[in-house]
């Protein structure tokens, strides 16, 4: 395991993920992601190893349309997240699943709480980041969200980002 990409930098870096994006601060949320990451959500109850050219994903964003993604939000024509909702995402159970030559594979478990309209929905599950080195700092060069949930039917719809 290479002694630069410790457990607790892996930790630091998702705790800074999740303030991001509950703070709503989407273009220092996309900078922590490498030029050429990616950002998957497969359908609810999706095995891990489920590739989108075979399956339906709710997202499945290459760099372009990650940007894409972050400009379209920002705007007051985002009507799912205009005004945005209050999120709050907790991030725990972070594990070094192994590197492969260029980075680290980290798991971990989630639950984003997001709130509008008088509702509060929960998602749960896992993520699974694929972290590299880039001049010392971690970076994100993947993101797979992958909700341990059976159905989507009681929210009907991920408008944000888990």
């Amino acid at each position: 395991m290479s002694a630069a990409i410790t457990r607790a930098a892996c930790e630091d870096l998702l705790y800074e993920e999740a303030a991001l994006l509950d703070e709503w601060r989407l273009d220092e949320w996309l900078a922590l992601f490498v030029e050429g990451a990616t950002y998957e959500v497969p359908t609810a109850g999706a095995a891990d190893n489920v590739q989108s050219t075979d399956t339906l994903f709710y997202i499945a964003d290459d760099w372009h349309r990650l940007c894409q993604r972050v400009e379209r939000l920002k705007k007051n024509t985002a009507h799912s997240e205009f005004p945005r909702s209050d999120g709050l995402r907790l991030v725990s159970n972070v594990r070094l699943l192994g590197e492969d030559g260029r980075g680290m594979l980290v798991g971990s478990a989630f639950v984003t709480y997001r709130s509008k309209n008088d509702r509060t929905e929960c998602f749960m599950g896992h993520h699974r980041h694929h972290l590299v080195l880039v001049e010392g700092r971690l970076r994100i060069a993947a993101k797979r969200s992958l909700l341990d949930m059976n159905s989507l039917r009681a929210q009907g719809r991920v408008s944000i980002i888990l």
